[in-house]
Protein backbone atom coordinates (compact mmCIF):
# COMPACT_ATOMS: atom_id res chain seq x y z
CA UNK A 1 0.00 0.00 0.00
CA UNK A 2 1.51 3.44 -0.87
CA UNK A 3 1.00 5.80 1.76
CA UNK A 4 1.36 8.86 0.03
CA UNK A 5 -1.54 11.46 -1.65
CA UNK A 6 -2.58 9.70 -4.89
CA UNK A 7 -1.34 12.85 -7.20
CA UNK A 8 1.34 15.19 -6.33
CA UNK A 9 4.33 17.05 -6.60
CA UNK A 10 7.61 15.80 -5.59
CA UNK A 11 10.93 17.75 -5.31
CA UNK A 12 13.81 16.86 -7.22
CA UNK A 13 16.92 18.09 -7.85
CA UNK A 14 16.09 21.00 -10.59
CA UNK A 15 12.28 21.30 -9.64
CA UNK A 16 9.11 19.55 -8.59
CA UNK A 17 8.17 16.50 -10.96
CA UNK A 18 4.15 15.43 -10.72
CA UNK A 19 3.19 12.06 -10.27
CA UNK A 20 -0.17 9.81 -10.10
CA UNK A 21 -1.14 6.89 -8.45
CA UNK A 22 -3.46 4.56 -9.61
CA UNK A 23 -4.68 2.25 -7.05
CA UNK A 24 -2.71 3.02 -4.52
CA UNK A 25 -4.21 1.10 -1.91
CA UNK A 26 -3.12 -2.28 -3.08
CA UNK A 27 -1.16 -4.48 -1.73
CA UNK A 28 0.86 -5.21 -5.03
CA UNK A 29 4.19 -4.79 -5.57
CA UNK A 30 3.87 -1.40 -7.42
CA UNK A 31 4.83 -0.40 -11.04
CA UNK A 32 6.37 2.62 -12.01
CA UNK A 33 6.33 3.78 -15.92
CA UNK A 34 9.24 5.71 -17.19
CA UNK A 35 8.23 7.66 -20.62
CA UNK A 36 10.05 8.17 -22.82
CA UNK A 37 11.18 10.86 -25.59
CA UNK A 38 13.34 12.56 -24.30
CA UNK A 39 10.48 14.93 -23.31
CA UNK A 40 7.17 13.58 -24.24
CA UNK A 41 5.22 13.36 -21.41
CA UNK A 42 3.31 10.15 -19.36
CA UNK A 43 0.02 10.36 -21.52
CA UNK A 44 0.72 7.95 -24.08
CA UNK A 45 1.59 5.14 -21.99
CA UNK A 46 -1.95 5.45 -20.32
CA UNK A 47 -3.00 1.98 -21.31
CA UNK A 48 -0.61 0.63 -19.01
CA UNK A 49 -3.36 1.65 -16.20
CA UNK A 50 -5.05 -1.92 -16.67
CA UNK A 51 -2.48 -3.30 -14.74
CA UNK A 52 -3.62 -1.75 -12.03
CA UNK A 53 -6.14 -4.18 -10.92
CA UNK A 54 -3.51 -6.49 -9.42
CA UNK A 55 -0.98 -3.66 -7.92
CA UNK A 56 -0.72 -0.02 -7.78
CA UNK A 57 0.47 1.82 -11.16
CA UNK A 58 2.76 4.74 -11.09
CA UNK A 59 3.19 7.51 -13.20
CA UNK A 60 5.27 10.61 -13.47
CA UNK A 61 6.69 13.08 -15.88
CA UNK A 62 10.25 14.00 -15.98
CA UNK A 63 11.22 17.66 -15.50
CA UNK A 64 10.46 19.74 -17.93
CA UNK A 65 7.45 18.27 -19.49
CA UNK A 66 4.11 17.72 -19.30
CA UNK A 67 2.53 18.39 -15.78
CA UNK A 68 5.75 18.96 -14.15
CA UNK A 69 7.48 22.41 -13.49
CA UNK A 70 9.65 23.42 -16.70
CA UNK A 71 12.98 25.22 -15.92
CA UNK A 72 14.87 26.75 -18.83
CA UNK A 73 18.36 25.69 -17.36
CA UNK A 74 19.59 23.56 -20.27
CA UNK A 75 22.18 21.89 -17.74
CA UNK A 76 19.80 20.00 -16.35
CA UNK A 77 19.32 17.97 -19.54
CA UNK A 78 21.62 15.24 -18.87
CA UNK A 79 21.10 11.34 -18.14
CA UNK A 80 22.79 11.39 -14.74
CA UNK A 81 20.11 14.31 -12.93
CA UNK A 82 17.27 11.92 -14.86
CA UNK A 83 18.49 8.97 -12.79
CA UNK A 84 18.32 10.99 -9.99
CA UNK A 85 15.46 12.02 -10.58
CA UNK A 86 14.11 8.43 -10.71
CA UNK A 87 16.06 7.57 -7.08
CA UNK A 88 14.48 10.75 -5.38
CA UNK A 89 11.18 9.95 -6.78
CA UNK A 90 11.09 6.16 -5.42
CA UNK A 91 12.41 7.49 -2.04
CA UNK A 92 8.98 10.25 -2.26
CA UNK A 93 6.97 7.67 -3.00
CA UNK A 94 8.33 5.23 0.32
CA UNK A 95 8.52 2.43 -2.07
CA UNK A 96 10.85 -0.39 -0.60
CA UNK A 97 9.96 -2.87 -3.31
CA UNK A 98 8.89 -1.85 -7.27
CA UNK A 99 9.09 -3.00 -10.67
CA UNK A 100 9.70 -0.41 -12.99
CA UNK A 101 9.26 -0.17 -16.95
CA UNK A 102 10.86 1.95 -18.78
CA UNK A 103 9.90 2.95 -22.43
CA UNK A 104 12.41 4.02 -25.11
CA UNK A 105 14.28 6.57 -23.61
CA UNK A 106 13.06 5.86 -20.12
CA UNK A 107 14.96 2.44 -20.59
CA UNK A 108 18.19 4.78 -20.45
CA UNK A 109 18.04 6.38 -16.89
CA UNK A 110 16.40 3.02 -15.95
CA UNK A 111 19.20 0.69 -16.68
CA UNK A 112 21.79 3.15 -15.12
CA UNK A 113 19.72 3.16 -12.20
CA UNK A 114 19.38 -1.20 -11.99
CA UNK A 115 23.28 -1.06 -12.51
CA UNK A 116 23.67 0.80 -8.95
CA UNK A 117 21.89 -2.28 -7.29
CA UNK A 118 19.17 -0.16 -5.76
CA UNK A 119 17.95 -2.74 -3.04
CA UNK A 120 14.07 -2.22 -3.93
CA UNK A 121 13.76 -2.67 -7.54
CA UNK A 122 12.18 -6.27 -7.86
CA UNK A 123 12.02 -6.64 -11.73
CA UNK A 124 12.28 -4.24 -14.86
CA UNK A 125 10.42 -3.91 -18.08
CA UNK A 126 12.80 -2.60 -20.77
CA UNK A 127 9.98 -2.03 -23.48
CA UNK A 128 11.45 -1.06 -27.12
CA UNK A 129 14.60 0.01 -25.65
CA UNK A 130 17.48 1.47 -26.27
CA UNK A 131 20.46 -0.02 -24.39
CA UNK A 132 22.84 0.72 -27.34
CA UNK A 133 23.05 4.08 -29.37
CA UNK A 134 25.19 2.54 -32.10
CA UNK A 135 22.68 -0.17 -32.51
CA UNK A 136 19.83 2.14 -32.23
CA UNK A 137 21.47 4.10 -35.10
CA UNK A 138 21.97 1.36 -37.19
CA UNK A 139 18.63 -0.21 -37.08
CA UNK A 140 17.25 3.40 -37.84
CA UNK A 141 19.29 3.61 -40.90
CA UNK A 142 18.07 0.43 -41.96
CA UNK A 143 14.62 0.70 -41.53
CA UNK A 144 15.10 4.32 -43.24
CA UNK A 145 16.51 2.28 -46.25
CA UNK A 146 13.39 -0.06 -46.63
CA UNK A 147 11.55 3.51 -47.59
CA UNK A 148 10.61 4.80 -50.89
CA UNK A 149 13.68 6.00 -52.66
CA UNK A 150 12.68 9.40 -52.60
CA UNK A 151 11.37 9.53 -49.31
CA UNK A 152 14.87 8.11 -48.11
CA UNK A 153 16.79 10.50 -50.26
CA UNK A 154 14.57 13.70 -48.42
CA UNK A 155 15.57 12.37 -45.29
CA UNK A 156 19.46 12.13 -45.61
CA UNK A 157 19.46 15.09 -47.47
CA UNK A 158 17.35 17.30 -45.45
CA UNK A 159 19.44 16.13 -42.03
CA UNK A 160 22.89 16.62 -43.85
CA UNK A 161 21.48 20.35 -44.76
CA UNK A 162 19.82 20.93 -41.20
CA UNK A 163 16.91 21.68 -43.55
CA UNK A 164 14.13 19.45 -41.43
CA UNK A 165 11.15 21.52 -41.33
CA UNK A 166 10.85 21.44 -45.25
CA UNK A 167 7.98 20.25 -45.84
CA UNK A 168 8.86 16.69 -48.07
CA UNK A 169 10.96 15.56 -44.84
CA UNK A 170 7.67 15.89 -42.53
CA UNK A 171 6.40 13.36 -45.49
CA UNK A 172 9.23 11.32 -45.09
CA UNK A 173 9.29 11.36 -41.58
CA UNK A 174 5.36 11.05 -41.05
CA UNK A 175 6.33 7.92 -43.44
CA UNK A 176 8.87 6.11 -40.77
CA UNK A 177 6.62 7.06 -38.31
CA UNK A 178 3.36 4.86 -39.34
CA UNK A 179 5.13 2.06 -40.36
CA UNK A 180 7.50 2.04 -36.95
CA UNK A 181 6.14 4.74 -34.09
CA UNK A 182 2.52 4.06 -34.18
CA UNK A 183 0.42 2.84 -37.82
CA UNK A 184 -3.11 4.14 -35.78
CA UNK A 185 -4.46 6.78 -37.85
CA UNK A 186 -5.29 9.34 -36.43
CA UNK A 187 -2.85 8.41 -33.06
CA UNK A 188 -4.71 8.07 -30.06
CA UNK A 189 -5.75 11.23 -28.10
CA UNK A 190 -3.13 9.86 -25.16
CA UNK A 191 -0.20 10.34 -27.68
CA UNK A 192 -1.82 13.50 -28.84
CA UNK A 193 -1.59 14.49 -25.33
CA UNK A 194 1.87 13.90 -25.07
CA UNK A 195 2.76 15.30 -28.50
CA UNK A 196 0.87 18.72 -26.90
CA UNK A 197 2.49 18.62 -23.72
CA UNK A 198 6.51 17.75 -24.97
CA UNK A 199 9.16 19.83 -24.68
CA UNK A 200 10.94 19.44 -28.10
CA UNK A 201 14.26 21.88 -26.36
CA UNK A 202 15.15 18.48 -24.08
CA UNK A 203 14.50 16.33 -27.21
CA UNK A 204 17.21 18.53 -29.07
CA UNK A 205 19.86 18.38 -26.34
CA UNK A 206 19.81 15.17 -25.31
CA UNK A 207 19.01 13.15 -28.49
CA UNK A 208 19.60 15.54 -31.49
CA UNK A 209 18.32 15.75 -35.06
CA UNK A 210 16.13 13.13 -35.27
CA UNK A 211 15.39 9.14 -34.19
CA UNK A 212 18.33 8.02 -36.47
CA UNK A 213 20.37 10.93 -36.72
CA UNK A 214 21.41 10.94 -32.47
CA UNK A 215 23.52 14.56 -32.13
CA UNK A 216 22.42 15.19 -28.52
CA UNK A 217 24.72 14.36 -25.29
CA UNK A 218 23.64 10.60 -24.96
CA UNK A 219 24.81 9.60 -28.32
CA UNK A 220 28.07 7.69 -27.23
CA UNK A 221 25.21 5.74 -24.25
CA UNK A 222 26.36 2.24 -24.69
CA UNK A 223 25.23 -0.37 -21.68
CA UNK A 224 25.30 -3.63 -23.86
CA UNK A 225 28.54 -4.83 -22.02
CA UNK A 226 27.06 -4.61 -18.79
CA UNK A 227 24.07 -6.28 -19.02
CA UNK A 228 25.41 -9.51 -17.85
CA UNK A 229 25.87 -7.67 -14.24
CA UNK A 230 21.57 -7.28 -14.19
CA UNK A 231 20.20 -10.34 -11.57
CA UNK A 232 16.74 -9.22 -11.36
CA UNK A 233 13.92 -10.47 -13.73
CA UNK A 234 13.91 -8.73 -16.50
CA UNK A 235 11.10 -8.68 -19.98
CA UNK A 236 11.94 -6.97 -22.87
CA UNK A 237 9.66 -5.74 -25.05
CA UNK A 238 8.40 -4.29 -28.59
CA UNK A 239 6.14 -4.55 -31.38
CA UNK A 240 7.22 -6.62 -34.70
CA UNK A 241 7.72 -3.21 -36.94
CA UNK A 242 9.50 -0.88 -33.96
CA UNK A 243 12.37 1.14 -34.47
CA UNK A 244 13.47 -0.80 -31.62
CA UNK A 245 14.17 -3.97 -33.70
CA UNK A 246 13.23 -7.55 -32.23
CA UNK A 247 16.61 -9.13 -33.80
CA UNK A 248 18.40 -6.44 -31.14
CA UNK A 249 16.08 -6.96 -28.24
CA UNK A 250 17.05 -11.09 -28.91
CA UNK A 251 20.72 -9.88 -28.73
CA UNK A 252 20.20 -7.69 -25.57
CA UNK A 253 18.03 -10.99 -24.03
CA UNK A 254 21.20 -13.14 -24.36
CA UNK A 255 23.03 -10.54 -22.30
CA UNK A 256 20.89 -11.17 -19.64
CA UNK A 257 20.62 -14.89 -18.02
CA UNK A 258 17.24 -15.88 -17.56
CA UNK A 259 15.55 -12.67 -18.85
CA UNK A 260 12.36 -12.95 -21.29
CA UNK A 261 11.19 -11.73 -24.69
CA UNK A 262 7.87 -10.66 -25.64
CA UNK A 263 7.15 -9.46 -29.32
CA UNK A 264 4.20 -7.55 -30.18
CA UNK A 265 2.63 -8.59 -33.74
CA UNK A 266 1.22 -5.86 -35.85
CA UNK A 267 2.64 -3.28 -34.05
CA UNK A 268 5.43 -0.71 -33.79
CA UNK A 269 7.05 1.74 -30.96
CA UNK A 270 3.53 1.88 -29.64
CA UNK A 271 2.84 -1.43 -29.61
CA UNK A 272 0.98 -0.92 -25.96
CA UNK A 273 -1.37 1.83 -28.49
CA UNK A 274 -1.25 -0.30 -31.13
CA UNK A 275 -2.00 -3.62 -29.71
CA UNK A 276 -3.32 -3.26 -25.72
CA UNK A 277 -4.29 -6.90 -24.75
CA UNK A 278 -1.68 -8.65 -25.82
CA UNK A 279 1.13 -5.93 -24.40
CA UNK A 280 -0.89 -6.07 -20.91
CA UNK A 281 -0.93 -9.52 -20.89
CA UNK A 282 2.87 -9.99 -21.58
CA UNK A 283 3.43 -7.56 -19.17
CA UNK A 284 1.05 -9.47 -16.62
CA UNK A 285 2.56 -13.02 -16.86
CA UNK A 286 5.71 -11.16 -16.40
CA UNK A 287 5.32 -9.58 -13.39
CA UNK A 288 3.26 -12.42 -11.27
CA UNK A 289 6.40 -14.58 -12.35
CA UNK A 290 8.67 -12.03 -10.88
CA UNK A 291 6.54 -11.43 -7.75
CA UNK A 292 6.20 -14.83 -7.79
CA UNK A 293 10.07 -15.36 -7.28
CA UNK A 294 10.36 -12.36 -4.88
CA UNK A 295 7.71 -13.62 -2.31
CA UNK A 296 9.33 -15.18 1.14
CA UNK A 297 8.96 -18.55 1.57
CA UNK A 298 6.04 -20.24 2.86
CA UNK A 299 6.33 -20.91 6.65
Amino acid sequence: MITVPDEGYIDVDGGKVWYQVINGRSSGTPLICLHGGPGYPHDYLEPLAGLADARPVIFYDQLGCGNSERPSDARLWILDRFVVELRQVVAALHLERVHILGHSWGSMPLMDYALTRAPELAGLILASPCMSVKRWTEDGRALVAQLPSEMRDSIERNEAAGTTATPEYRTAMHEFSIRHICRLDPWPLAAQRSGAKSNDDIYTVMQGVSEFNITGNFRYYERAERLHEIDLPVLWICGRDDEARPETLAYFQSLVPGSGLAVIQDAGHFAHLEQPEAYLAAIRGFLARADARGAPPSS
